[in-house]
């Protein structure tokens, strides 16, 4: 995670760490301090040389860093004169953007490619007309056109939820893409640097589908319009699917992201255990999507385990913690009753919902 961004001498000075104690200090992208996991203490100290016009300068970096709840005070001094002294708190992690540091020249391979791939779909506007029109048509083929334009405004509205997370935390956003037998996605430009930042964009998406069953429903209630009910119901299901603790589904985030925050290894477990219960459903159901969605998780969770001690998301604390499943529990209950509710009016088609959560 990085931890702080300050000038010293006209160039960035940038501190890196993680939970597990390691840090480095970089002097735009060169480093020029580094320590080692220390778990037994929270003060923290760096030293090194410059060379100036003014000749030789000692540069040092001293200070404390708390985790849980987050906290950081450090002070700058070069040549024994104090430059800069500044306290930290989670808000102020948040609202750092993200510096990646020069990378070295790709080589070729398949994550790579997918890499370039996923970027020409970021960049290219063009993009998120053809793939909408193409979702029209894959839906109305398979359904009806009524039927595609109702799916259609689910995503859309799921997705903004995503949208609404990400620039609340002042993220620049690619803005929604449509992908036909798929769903959609919402994409930034900017990488998030708390465990908080992806648990509230990650159920953002399912909080505003359950709204949206919410707003349904209640129209139903009151016009005693099937198409409403049935806008309800599924609308339901599909964000109840979404919040399974599967990566890369948005429930497999807030799971990741709460197991992560405890300790490493119960979130290595925990999304193994996602992955075989995804591995169960869609061998049970036949579900092909689901299958191409855990190679997905799949490459996920081997990154998270490769980068498990050096993970530079702030985890969240024990409050933020109790909140997230708190609300990921309202959420699922939420879409389940609208399900229930549904389901008990006798129309086999707006009870269909509710039978493949009883199978």
């Amino acid at each position: 995670m990085q931890l702080l961004v300050t000038e010293c001498l006209g160039k960035t000075l940038r501190l890196e760490g993680s939970i597990a104690g390691w840090q480095q200090l970089f002097w735009d992208d060169q480093c020029v301090s580094q320590i080692d996991a220390n778990a037994d203490s929270d003060t923290f100290l760096h030293q090194f040389s410059l060379q100036s016009e003014q000749g030789e300068l000692q540069v040092e970096l001293n200070g404390t860093l708390q985790w849980q709840p987050f906290a950081l005070q450090y002070q700058l001094l070069i040549n024994g004169q104090e430059i800069q002294k500044k306290s930290l708190e989670e808000k102020d992690i948040e609202q750092q953007d993200v510096i990646v540091r020069e990378k070295q020249p790709l080589k070729f391979s398949l994550v790579g490619m997918a890499g370039l791939g996923l970027k020409l779909l970021k960049s290219a506007k063009v993009i998120k007309v053809l793939f909408a029109a193409g979702s029209l048509a894959a839906y109305s083929w398979l359904f009806s056109i009524e039927f595609a334009i109702a799916l259609i405004l689910c995503l859309v509205f799921h997705e903004y939820g995503h949208i609404k997370a990400m620039k609340y935390f002042g993220l620049k956003t690619k803005g929604i893409y449509l992908i036909p037998f798929v769903g959609g996605l919402a994409l930034s430009d900017d990488k998030i640097n708390t465990r908080w930042q992806d648990v509230v964009i990650s159920i953002m998406g399912p909080f505003f589908g359950l709204i949206l069953s919410l707003a349904c429903l209640i129209g139903y209630w009151i016009t005693d319009l099937e198409i409403l009910a049935g806008l309800a119901v599924f609308n339901a299901l599909l964000n109840l699917f979404n919040l399974l603790p599967i990566l890369p589904l948005d429930g497999g985030h807030v799971l990741k992201s709460v197991a992560f925050s405890i300790n490493s290894k119960l979130g290595l477990v925990a999304c193994a255990l996602g992955a075989a219960l995804g591995i169960y459903l869609s061998y049970k159901f036949g579900l092909a999507l689901l299958g191409f969605l855990l190679a997905i998780g799949s490459i996920e969770i081997f990154f998270e385990y490769k980068r498990r001690h050096l993970s530079q998301l702030l985890p969240l604390n024990r409050y933020a913690q109790v909140v997230s499943a708190i609300w990921y529990v309202v959420t699922v209950g939420g879409l389940s009753a609208i399900i229930w509710l549904v389901g008990q009016t006798g129309n086999d088609a707006l009870s269909l919902p509710l039978k493949i959560l009883g199978s």
